[in-house]
């Protein structure tokens, strides 16, 4: 049992430092306001995770991967959403007065707005639910608590994305003067948007496993 805890780890550790959807706006996030910005993000994507781990746990996911209609639904909410961000980040590049830099300062209704783009980016990805379908199933051992040992996989799994991105959001705090320069943000700015972008329409051509 323990054997195949640790494989798990090893294994959404690997899946988890692969760039997507939640890289991408934790990234922006950090570099456009610091830390608590990075923070703020990643609290909202902890807590669609811990969503997407109670629906696995509880069979729900089963019942949107099984349901061609609903599967699409959140297929194509997911994939609005991520273009919206790429389009609002290239008007951001566009409009934005590229200077000097000053440090603003967040207001809480910016905090909220943070922890919502995150919580939406990752709860709108039926891909999370189709990982959480496909790779718990394979470390439950047979005769096995299925509840417990889903619980104790998800909770690893969002253990794990958490100081992941805890150490991530640090490492571009530090870049962020450097990637703060007119140039690099700008480029930045049209980076981001053309991910987000991507991504969406990815996800929008996605056919159901």
């Amino acid at each position: 049992m323990l054997s195949s805890f640790l494989l798990f780890a090893l294994t959404s550790f690997l899946l988890i430092i692969v760039p997507g959807p939640d890289t991408a706006i934790v990234t922006r996030n950090t570099i456009v306001h610091k830390t608590n910005g990075g923070f703020q993000t990643l609290i909202g994507t902890c807590l669609a995770l811990s969503i997407h781990t109670t629906a696995a746990v509880i069979g729900l996911s089963a019942i949107i991967m099984q349901s061609a209609m609903i599967f699409t639904i959140f297929k194509y909410v997911g994939a609005v959403y991520l273009i919206y961000l790429g389009v609002k980040a290239l008007f951001e590049m566009k409009n934005r007065g590229y200077g000097a830099v000053d440090e603003e300062e967040e207001l809480p209704s910016q905090k909220k707005s943070l922890m919502l783009q995150g919580f939406l980016t990752n709860i709108s990805n039926p891909k999370v639910a189709v990982f959480f379908l496909t790779l718990m199933p394979q470390f439950v051992q047979p005769g096995a608590n299925t509840l417990v040992t889903f619980s104790i996989l998800g909770a690893i799994y969002l253990i794990i994305q958490f100081l992941w991105f805890v150490v991530y959001i640090y490492v571009i705090n530090y870049a962020r003067i450097w990637m703060k320069k007119a140039s690099v943000k700008k480029a930045m700015d049209g980076l981001t948007g053309a991910v987000f972008i991507g991504f969406g329409l990815r996800l929008a051509f996605e056919k159901q496993p």
